[in-house]
């Protein structure tokens, strides 16, 4: 007979399995075809799952709790990768050149096929509905959020729950917050048209990069002198592209950056305010100017309620010692597109480990993760399953 243990150690070796198979077998946003093959093939070996594909690389399993009725919960994972190169000494390192899961989504999908597996196993004792949500294409916009949403995944779905593996926390700590978490990430361009020459004759140009220039220094006017100091928001300037040659100066300047808010009035009002500078600096310049606002994913912002049972689940099945206060980020989530159709909340758990040199940021050629993280993060989102599709 197999004791409790075993089947628990056999559970985290087989998630660690699962991260490391995906981790090997990376692919971008919006072609994860052999990922979401992948993940299919693994939940059709679990008992009582309904399982469709809502687009071609996303993959959704559901499972009818028998123990009586209740609410439908929905438990998110992203599957994209980043085109990046690894640069780690891992022999589970990434076999596709320039490709690499350098933000955790290796992790949150075995996590959340662990999750299956566990409940899967309960489901005479579940009540409601468990959706299990494989995303594809978190990390590009338009994202697969919003793509799996309009395919129907939230129809009837009363209670959202997603989960990050967050190398700013150390492992063994799972971090919450009620309200705003993670912000709305905005992209702009500005080019600035101005009349090209001589690098030795500028009195006969107009110097677009100058007036560039101009127009970066201002934007920083927009954080700290137009807005209310208590209120979060980010003017990035990111790239700047003018010129051919030391001594020619080009007809156009080219800016593009990011714009992080939270409110959604302050969203809708920092374009204004940056489309208005750029008109008058050009203006006065004698140039002229195109501008470009796109919005990307909404702010996502927790549910106090449904945070609060969150708590309690991380309390339980993890302990008491594990739950801290999360520190809001301005990085994105398309998990927002979820809450903008249920309650729910987003879940940073942490996956750093200073003592094992595992300290690289997302996003980056080093980053890795503390593969105890897993357990723990299979354990909340199993419990938080249960609690919520009860009604507590």
């Amino acid at each position: 007979m197999t004791t409790v243990k075993e089947a628990q150690s056999a559970l985290d070796a087989q998630v660690i399995a699962w991260r490391r198979h995906l981790h090997q077998h990376p692919e971008l946003s919006f072609q994860e075809h052999e990922t979401a093959n992948y993940v299919e093939a693994q939940l059709r070996k679990m008992k009582g799952l309904s399982i469709t594909r809502p687009t071609p690389t996303s993959v959704l399993a559901v499972l009818r709790g028998q123990g009586g009725t209740g609410r439908t919960v929905l438990l998110r994972a992203d599957m994209d990768a980043l085109p990046i190169q690894e640069n780690t000494d891992f022999d589970f390192a990434s076999r596709n050149d320039g490709v690499m899961h350098a933000c955790g989504h290796d992790g949150h999908t075995a996590m959340l096929l662990g999750a299956a597996q566990v409940l899967s196993e309960q489901q005479e004792q579940l009540r409601g509905e468990i959706r299990f949500i494989f995303q594809h294409a978190e990390e590009l916009f338009p994202g697969g959020g919003q793509q799996v949403v309009d395919a129907g995944v939230m129809d009837g779905v009363d209670v959202a729950v997603g989960t990050h593996l967050f190398s700013p926390i150390p492992v063994g700590l799972v971090a919450l917050k009620s309200g705003p978490l993670m912000a709305a990430p905005d992209t702009f361009e500005v080019t600035v048209v101005g009349k090209g020459g001589h690098g030795a004759m500028p009195q006969e140009t107009i110097d677009p990069i100058v007036i560039a220039c101009h127009v970066v220094t201002a934007m920083q006017s927009i954080v700290s002198r137009q807005r209310d100091p208590l209120e979060p928001a980010v003017v990035s300037v990111t790239t700047i592209h003018a010129g051919t040659a030391h001594n020619v100066i080009p007809n156009t300047a080219v800016l593009t950056g990011t714009v992080r808010t939270f409110d959604p009035a302050l969203r809708e009002q920092i374009p204004q305010l940056m489309e208005r500078l750029v008109r008058g600096i050009t203006e006065a310049f004698g140039a002229t100017y195109e501008f470009r606002y796109e919005q990307g994913y909404r702010a996502t912002i927790n549910d106090p309620a449904v945070t609060e049972v969150l708590r309690e689940v991380v309390q339980e099945t993890v302990g008491a010692q594990a739950l801290v206060e999360a520190q809001p980020t301005m990085g994105g989530e398309d998990f927002s597109a979820y809450l903008s159709r249920a309650p729910g909340a987003f879940i940073f758990i942490g996956a750093r480990n200073e003592e094992a040199g595992i300290t690289a940021p997302h996003h980056h050629p080093n980053f890795a993760i503390d593969e105890d993280a897993l357990a723990i993060g299979v354990k909340v989102l199993v419990g938080a399953a249960r609690r919520l599709s009860a009604g507590a």
